[in-house]
C-alpha cells in the first residue's frame, strides 16, 4: 500500500512568474493526475480571463481569485507519487505580498525546489526565498533552472544563471555540495517527467528523477507531540476538525489534546489525511482530526496542539540568534515588528540586543550594542506582546525558526536558542 512509502513535504518555491505552478501542473500532467479533458478545461478557462499559457497553472492554482490574478497567493497542496516516496507538494507564493503563507510553506518543508527563470535569472524573491529556506532550516534544495525556451535551450545561459546560483547560496551559507542543478522549460515539457530533445548537452536528471534523490526526514516521533494548526473547521455530523502537521511526537484516537495559547482541550474522536481515516499520526504527517469538547471559535489558526501531560508552554522572554536581512534604518531596544513562527504571527518587542556577531563565523563583534542594521548578526531578548508559543532549538530545532516581517517584507529571521520566561 502507498501509505507505507516514505512521506517528504516539497516546496516550491522562487520569485514570482518563474514558473512554479506551471511546473507542477506539467508535472502533473505528464505523469496522469491532470488527464487530457482537465487541461483543455483548464486552457479555456485560462484563455477566458486572458491568461493564454496558464493552463497548466491552474492545475494547481485552485482558487477562482488565483485564477483571475495570475497568482498564487496561498498554499496549494497536493499529494504525489514516486516508485520511492510519496509527497505532498506545496507551492509556495512568489509575489512579495504573499510572503508570509510561503514562510508557513518553508515551516512544514524538508526539501524544495528553488525556481529560477533562466530569462531573468535571480530576482529579489529569489534571494528572499534562498534566505528563508537556509533559516527555516530546510537543507535539501533542488535548483530548477526553468524557461529554458525562453533562452534558446542555451548552455551558455544555463551555466551563468547556475554560478549566480552557487554564489548566491555561498554568500548565505548554504553548502551547494551535491545539488543538483536542473535545466527545464515547464511550458514546453522539457525535462519535467522526460529528457528534452532540445538539449542534448544537459546530462542532468529530470525534475521527476530529481525527486528521488531527496531523503525523507528522521521522524522525532520520540518528542513530545506538537501540531501547529494552520485552520479549524466545523464539518457537520462530525463537529470542529483541526488541521495541521505534525511537528514532533504521535497522536492516536483517544489521546486528551490541549490548543496553546487559546486553552482549549478536548478528546481526540478520529483522524483524517489525504481523505482516509488513520488511527495514528506520526511527524510529517498533515491531518485533520475531530476533538470531542471544543468548538470551532476555541481553536485559532496559529495554536499548538499537545498532549494534555506534556503540553507546550507559552512563551513570555525568549533568546535569539537573529539575523538582518533588510531594513531602511536600524533595529534598537523597543522596535516590534511582527513574529512569524510555524503557523503564528505575533507581534514581539526586541527587549536588549546582547550581542553583534559576525554573520559568517559566529564570532562576537560588539557585546550590548546600541542598534544593529541590514547584514548583521545579532543575540537579542525578545518579549511577546501576547500569548506567543516557540521552541528552543536544541529541544525541538521544528518550531524554533522564525521569519520577522514589517513594512511588507522580511527584515530579519532567526532561531530561539533559550526561554528565559513562561506563562
Amino acid at each position: 500500500m502507498a501509505e507505507k512509502k516514505p512521506h517528504i513535504n516539497l516546496i516550491f518555491t522562487g520569485h514570482v512568474d518563474h514558473g512554479k505552478s506551471t511546473t507542477i501542473g506539467r508535472l502533473f500532467f505528464e505523469t496522469g493526475i491532470v488527464s487530457e479533458q482537465d487541461l483543455i478545461k483548464f486552457k479555456k478557462l485560462a484563455e477566458e480571463v486572458g491568461k493564454g499559457t496558464w493552463e497548466y497553472a491552474y492545475a494547481v492554482d485552485l482558487t477562482k481569485e488565483e485564477r483571475k490574478r495570475g497568482l498564487t497567493i496561498d498554499l496549494a497542496e497536493k499529494r504525489f507519487d514516486t516508485k520511492k516516496y510519496y509527497f505532498t507538494i506545496i507551492d509556495a507564493p512568489g509575489h512579495k505580498d504573499f510572503i508570509k503563507n510561503m514562510i508557513t510553506g518553508a515551516s512544514q518543508a524538508d526539501a524544495a525546489v528553488l525556481v529560477v527563470a533562466a530569462s531573468d535569472g535571480i530576482m529579489p524573491q529569489t534571494k528572499e526565498h534562498a534566505f528563508l529556506l537556509k533559516v527555516m532550516g530546510v537543507k535539501q534544495i533542488i535548483v530548477d533552472i526553468n524557461k529554458m525556451d525562453a533562452v534558446k535551450y542555451d548552455e551558455k545561459r544555463f551555466n551563468e544563471v547556475k554560478d549566480q546560483m552557487e554564489k548566491l547560496f555561498k554568500s548565505i551559507g548554504i553548502s551547494t555540495e551535491g545539488m543538483l542543478f536542473l535545466a527545464t522549460s515547464a511550458i514546453g515539457g522539457d525535462n519535467i517527467a522526460k529528457k528534452s530533445d532540445k538539449m542534448a548537452w544537459y546530462k542532468g536528471k529530470t525534475l521527476l528523477e530529481s525527486f528521488d534523490t531527496l531523503s525523507p526526514p528522521k521522524l522525532p516521533t520520540d518528542k513530545p507531540l506538537r501540531i501547529p494548526i494552520e485552520d479549524s473547521y466545523s464539518i457537520t455530523g462530525i463537529g470542529t476538525v483541526p488541521v495541521g502537521k505534525v511537528i514532533s511526537g504521535k497522536m492516536k484516537i483517544g489521546d486528551k489534546v490541549v490548543f496553546l495559547p487559546s486553552g482549549a482541550s478536548g478528546e481526540v474522536k478520529s483522524i483524517e489525511m489525504h481523505h482516509e481515516q488513520i488511527k495514528e499520526a506520526i511527524p510529517g504527517d498533515n491531518i485533520g482530526f475531530n476533538v470531542r469538547g471544543v468548538d470551532k471559535k476555541s481553536v485559532k489558526r496559529g495554536d499548538i496542539c499537545s498532549h494534555v501531560k506534556d503540553s507546550a508552554k507559552v512563551v513570555k522572554k525568549f533568546v535569539a540568534q537573529i539575523i538582518v536581512l533588510e531594513h531602511p534604518s536600524v533595529i534598537a531596544s523597543g522596535y516590534t515588528p511582527v513574529f512569524h513562527t510555524h503557523t503564528s504571527q505575533v507581534a514581539c518587542r526586541f527587549d536588549k540586543i546582547l550581542k553583534k556577531l559576525d554573520p559568517k563565523t559566529g564570532a562576537t563583534l560588539q557585546e550590548n550594542p546600541d542598534f544593529i542594521k541590514a547584514g548583521d548578526a545579532a543575540i537579542v531578548e525578545i518579549i511577546p506582546t501576547k500569548p506567543f508559543i516557540i521552541e528552543k532549538k536544541e529541544d525541538l530545532a521544528q518550531l524554533s525558526s522564525f521569519a520577522v516581517r514589517d513594512m511588507g517584507r522580511t527584515v530579519a529571521a532567526g532561531v530561539c536558542i533559550d526561554i528565559l520566561k513562561t506563562a
